[in-house]
């Protein structure tokens, strides 16, 4: 069997290592020395002054809202994981889903109504499979009509944009780092703050609001990270380049045998790809559908990653018509991508792809 996704770990005596110093200090939890020395080579890798480790990418974001006390309306993207509009919905924010731009499959600053813009408190774009949104000419828009901007940046880690990693940009980003992604803690996750204030807020927020001298002077949560769930981060920290320029190889190694039969997500000339995922965009639903019936009977796993269209689900309640969006959710397939996975592998699939599509489209 191929799986869709594999979890890179380390060698496990690096990290018995770590945990048997944990066992030795006895201390687990509440900002502890492990989780502090991950936050700080982190931040040094993002290049951010201000980051904080959370429980969890979909406390990121929870959290990143909460510091930049957002309210109201936000306008985001029907195309990404539940967790984007499930975390809005869940503070009785309400989502303006506004459409995404045909090619880079991120929300598109030209579609977003003015009506949005004037009724909004914030925007909460994704970097989908690791590619910039238009950053410049979202924070544009958010300069002049007083927005927050907050990046979903979970599949981000080792991308870059105009030679900055993603997190680097808009008010606040947040980075997932469970065990399907990139790099991981197991379980995990990380806001990046552009202010101070905003991020010591937020270390607040993330120990139920409990300020400096123990007392719960703002409403807060649970949203730490564990020293045990930090130990798997140092321990795989050594290993980011070689990850990183693995998954990138890869990703390359699609795009290259399945041009001209699919289509794929077009990434900017200054944005640096780091294999997060590998999409690709069928023509039609009906196509995806037998397509990934007949890898299934080959064993090999794929994902419609991301479907439904967010803006069809009845639960979050958005406003907002993402025609655009909405075709795309029915058509892209996400194929096996991890570190283990060999470039022989790669053509295995790729020819499958390739015998499947000539065909089923003769018929």
């Amino acid at each position: 069997m191929i799986p869709i996704v594999k979890p890179f770990l380390p060698k496990f005596e690096a990290y018995s290592a770590r945990i048997e110093d944990i066992f030795e200090r006895n201390y687990l939890t509440n900002n502890g020395p492990v989780l502090q020395e991950l936050e700080q080579k982190l931040a040094d890798y993002f290049k951010v002054p201000y980051l904080l480790l959370v429980s969890n990418g979909t406390l990121a974001i929870q959290v990143a809202l909460m510091a930049l006390e957002v309210k109201g309306k936000v306008i985001t993207t029907p195309f990404s994981f539940a967790a984007t509009s499930s975390t809005l919905s869940a503070l009785s924010i309400d989502p303006i889903f506004s459409d995404i731009d045909r090619e880079t499959l991120n929300l598109d600053p030209k579609a977003i109504s003015t009506d949005a813009l004037k009724s909004a408190s914030a925007i909460l774009p994704v970097h989908v499979y690791g590619n910039a949104c238009d950053v410049k000419t979202l924070e544009a828009l958010a300069q002049e009509h007083q927005l927050k901007v907050i990046y979903d940046a979970a599949h981000t880690f080792g991308a870059e944009y105009d030679g900055k990693p993603l997190l680097a940009y808009g008010d606040a980003a947040t980075i997932s780092l469970h065990a399907t992604k990139i790099f991981h803690t197991v379980e995990g996750g990380a806001v990046a703050f552009k202010n101070k204030a905003d991020y010591e807020k937020a270390k607040q927020l993330i120990n139920f609001g409990f300020d400096a001298n123990n007392m719960p002077n703002l409403v807060g949560i649970n949203a730490k990270m564990s020293e045990i769930h930090a130990a798997m981060g140092l321990s795989l920290f050594e290993h980011v380049e070689s990850i990183t320029s693995h998954r990138a190889q890869l990703a390359a190694q699609y795009i290259n045998n399945l041009k001209g039969h699919v289509s794929f997500p077009f990434f900017t000339e200054t944005c640096k790809p780091n294999g997060a995922y590998a999409p690709i965009i069928l023509n039609n639903e009906a196509e995806l559908e037998t397509l990934q019936a007949h890898f299934a009977s080959l064993e090999i796993q794929t994902r419609r990653y991301f479907y439904p269209s967010l803006s069809l689900v009845e639960c979050y309640k958005g406003a907002g018509e993402t025609p655009i969006a909405n075709d795309i959710c029915s058509r892209v397939l996400c194929l096996p991508m991890y570190y283990e996975l060999s470039f022989e592998q790669v053509d295995y699939i790729c020819d499958t792809v390739i015998d499947f599509l000539k065909q089923y489209r003769e018929l």
